[in-house]
């Protein structure tokens, strides 16, 4: 039952059967990965949720298909174009470093949203301000922390101005951007380190012991930090803050992403695949089947707090991995590119790259782009370094601002053919990655959507399929429309006229709302 400390029944009319939102997100999962468990699991949790609810088989992610602006796009509604945001690992032409206490050298600098801005190793403390870039505020030389490099306003500041108390929790302390510009948007925000290791404990907030260092994550070690947060959600369902000690009313809009997946791909030789048809392998298997078991804990909560018909759950991925098919892996090194320009006479500065299944340059002097752009672009460099497509100028605009107007926008965007992956030279200690993300490929930016809502009577969304292209950007205004607010509340909306999910109907034919 909802809490006495937090009610929206006068907020909605007598025919509005949500009242809350419940978003997850399934990292690494691809579009088939779903499709193929539901298939071979038809009464797992998802395969149950699936035959309720309306599943968009043809949504994409945002280019590029990263966690930081495939977030960014859930939650506000918008592409990077608008948001900003590209990588975890990044550059800003006009914020300054982060030593810079004065704002008096060059602008220009990298923007770090990894582990290494943290406060405490662990996450406690949210990220450290002396870490952050700086940019000039007011005349005042200022940080800038994860939720000031938002440019629009999120679907959780919408809703808690509105209706009540949000809560999420994500996979380190950067995603204070989730707060939106306000910086107050996530009532119960809870961001514990993934990359502080082994082990996780419970409940939470236990830290957990060990060590914390840049590496990967095993799969039994990524499936307890799963376990961490999803007790966090199984508290907040509860009417609790993500600590289960205080009360404080089922939060209108939270969730949490799930990142089991995401370790089972990049951690198992074929990238999670036994054969070029989408069956997972072992790891992959044992990762689809803890989620999946998480994600019914969820729902039977629900129903044990008499949630059910008022809830809407909305499932997908921030992006997918590649390569989907494991012949096709092929490993370009992270010295590649910058070699080939080397050896071609080019003498510029590069003052950010940053390659996964993407590369994406910043440069030092942007009037070099062409020529960048033209060292990459002969035959023999497109053959070596395995390039399908190369982004600059009118191409890249396309997509995103000019760089030469907006400080966020990379120069040139290296786009290499499926399956490929930028990653250190294999003889370092650090193990191979099997698969990673962050393109702008089929295999990184075709993700699950599936949305469910209400009861299986009375005003339940219809449930069905829809082939029919669709965005993720569409889930932040689809959460909205669900609880009876303006989609045009969110900038993104205003700006890209980004839609409400198509074909949210109830049983009896009306709008889900």
């Amino acid at each position: 039952m909802t809490s006495a400390l937090f009610s929206t029944s006068a907020l909605f009319g007598d025919d509005h059967k949500i009242r809350r939102v419940l978003v997850i997100s399934i990292d690494g999962m691809h579009a088939l990965d779903m499709a193929l468990w539901i298939k071979n699991n038809p009464i797992s949790a998802l395969g149950k949720l699936s035959a309720q609810g309306v599943n968009y088989t043809n949504a994409s992610t945002t280019k590029p298909g990263d966690s930081i602006p495939a977030t960014v796009g859930i939650f506000t509604g918008g592409s990077p174009a608008i948001g900003g945001m590209y990588y975890d690992d990044a550059y800003n032409r006009a914020w300054f470093a982060p030593a810079d206490l004065t704002c008096s050298k060059a602008p220009g600098t990298v923007i770090d949203l990894k582990f290494a801005i943290n406060l405490n190793p662990d996450g406690t403390g949210g990220v450290d301000p002396s870490k952050m870039p700086r940019q000039i505020v007011n005349g005042i030389c200022t940080p800038v922390l994860p939720h000031n490099m938002m440019r629009l306003n999120t679907v959780f500041e919408v809703v808690r101005s509105t209706l009540g108390p949000t809560a999420y929790s994500e996979k380190r302390p950067s995603y204070d951007f989730l707060n939106g510009p306000s910086g107050t948007g996530v009532t119960d925000l809870y961001t514990p380190e993934i990359n502080c290791q082994p082990h996780y404990t419970l409940p939470p907030p236990a830290p957990p012991t060990g060590t914390c260092a840049n590496a990967l994550l095993s799969l039994i070690d990524t499936e307890a930090f799963d376990d961490l947060r999803l007790q966090s959600v199984i508290n907040e369902i509860d009417g609790k803050d993500h600590t289960g000690t205080t009360s404080v009313g089922v939060p209108v809009l939270f969730g949490m992403n799930f990142q089991a997946l995401n370790a089972a791909k990049k951690d198992s030789v074929g990238g999670g695949y036994a054969d070029d048809l989408g069956t997972p392998n072992a790891a992959l298997a044992d990762a689809l089947a803890h989620t999946d078991a998480s994600i019914g804990r969820m729902v039977t909560e629900l129903a044990n707090q008499g949630l059910t018909s008022t809830t809407a759950i909305i499932i997908t991925a921030k992006h997918g991995e590649s390569s989907l098919d494991p012949s096709k892996r092929v490993i370009d090194t992270t010295s590649a590119i910058q070699k080939q320009l080397t050896a071609a006479g080019y003498n510029g500065t590069i003052a950010k790259l940053t390659e996964k299944t993407a590369a994406l340059i910043w440069l030092q002097n942007q009037s070099d782009m062409s020529t960048v752009a033209g060292i990459l672009t002969t035959k023999a460099n497109e053959t070596l370094l395995n390039i399908a497509q190369i982004l600059s100028g009118e191409s890249l605009k396309l997509l995103w601002p000019d760089p030469l107007t907006d400080p966020a926008t990379p120069d040139i965007v290296v786009v290499p053919n499926l399956g490929v992956n930028f990653e250190p030279t294999l003889n370092t200690a650090l193990p191979a990655v099997q698969a990673e993300h962050g393109g702008l490929n089929e295999n990184e930016i075709h993700v699950p959507l599936l949305v469910v809502g209400g009861s299986t009577n009375g005003n339940a969304i219809k449930p069905g399929i829809i082939r029919a292209a669709v965005t993720t950007t569409q889930i932040a205004p689809t959460i909205l429309e669900l609880l009876n607010l303006d989609p045009n509340a969110l900038q993104a909306v205003q700006l890209e006229n980004v839609g409400v999910l198509a074909g949210l109907k109830s049983d009896n034919g009306k709008s889900a709302h």
